[in-house]
């Protein structure tokens, strides 16, 4: 799911900051208008100098971490807890490198994304100092963060030019002309199993449900036609897959049989999902394959066609796609080469 951090979502109102996806259901409603509760807005912040964690020496405050969490339910702080503080260590270290490259930021532009988020907030009848108290933020921490916005604005837009851009457009135009599909998912968590277990389980699944195919093929009259054939194929293999996933996976999906509706080849799911399943023809089925979430076995069980695009229209969202292939480019490279501290107890 798309999560909006509280200092995110205030420079949000803005649109300077696109929040990383960290899961693969589909991005929910704005919530920037939503009334906070109050128990959720009055916590203790921890102090003010409490150290979560180091990146190259840099600190990260427990106080950022925690404001990440306001929005949680109080019940389920602990577990957003790590989401928000990888999050955090994965900004730090983009911000790192393109300081090194000497990206500059003025103070002028600074000063005016500082106003405008004012004046957006006004528009909404919101006070930009009471906004700041119940975030527990100071004017220079959204300083800060709209000038790291900025640096990484400016670099994706000098290493996206138009070649870039349109060599991405042309090889890839599913992503970009609506074009979506339906799939089923079988969620192996490596939260809850060792990723070799996982990954074992999930291959001995897929045996055991293209198994119960193949049996039920040859169960068929001598002489079936290759239509009538392949449609007992299709029948059997989604109903196999369906009763493996409620049975087996970690994903509340699972109640569905593992039916995770139709979906574009970006912005919904996380990205080796969403390559695998756009990578299968109707009713194939893949290798287990990996994601942050754990291990899955996917099924994909169908196509819609999108519409003729052209590249000048869908500019805008294939700049929006380069630069997230660009931040996981940046951060594959730089963070094997980066001193990454996590206090005990972070």
């Amino acid at each position: 799911m798309l999560r909006i951090f509280p200092l995110l979502l205030l420079i949000g109102l803005m649109g300077l900051v696109a929040p990383a996806s960290y899961g693969q259901d589909k991005v929910p409603p704005p919530v920037d208008k939503l009334p906070l509760p109050t128990e959720v807005i009055k916590p203790t912040p921890p102090p003010a100098d409490t150290v979560a964690a180091t990146v190259n020496g840099e600190k990260i405050l427990e106080l950022a971490v925690f404001r990440g969490t306001l929005r949680e339910n109080p019940k389920n702080r602990d577990a957003v807890r790590k989401e928000v503080l990888t999050y955090l260590v994965d900004n730090l270290l983009i911000d790192q490198y393109l300081r090194q490259l000497k990206v500059p930021v003025e103070d002028k532009e600074i000063q005016e994304r500082v106003d405008q988020i004012k004046m957006e907030l006004k528009k909404i009848g919101q006070d930009f100092t009471k906004q700041m108290d119940e975030l527990f933020l100071t004017e220079d921490d959204v300083r800060k963060e709209i000038a790291g916005a900025l640096r990484w604005d400016k670099f994706v837009v000098q290493q996206g030019n138009d070649k870039v851009l349109r060599d991405l457009f042309d090889k890839n135009t599913v992503m970009f002309d609506g074009t979506q599909v339906q799939a089923r998912h079988i969620l192996v968590a490596t939260k809850e199993t060792p990723p070799e277990k996982a990954q074992a389980k999930l291959a001995e699944l897929k045996k055991e449900i293209e198994g119960q195919v193949t049996a039920h093929l040859t169960k068929l009259p001598a002489g079936t036609d290759k239509i009538t054939m392949e449609k007992e194929r299709v029948a059997m293999m989604a109903k196999a897959f369906s009763d493996a996933a409620t049975k087996e996976s970690s994903c509340p999906s699972k109640a569905q049989g593992g039916d995770l509706g139709w979906f574009p080849r970006v912005g919904a799911m996380v990205e080796p999902f969403s390559r695998t399943a756009f990578s299968l023809k109707e009713f194939q089925m893949s290798d287990p394959i990996q994601s942050d979430f754990g291990y899955h076995l996917i099924l994909t069980t169908g196509w819609k066609a999108g519409k003729e695009v052209k590249f000048e229209a869908a500019r805008p969202f294939v700049l929006e796609v380069y630069g997230e292939r660009l931040r996981d480019a940046v951060l594959n490279a730089y963070r094997p080469r980066s001193k990454i501290e996590v206090l005990k107890g972070s």
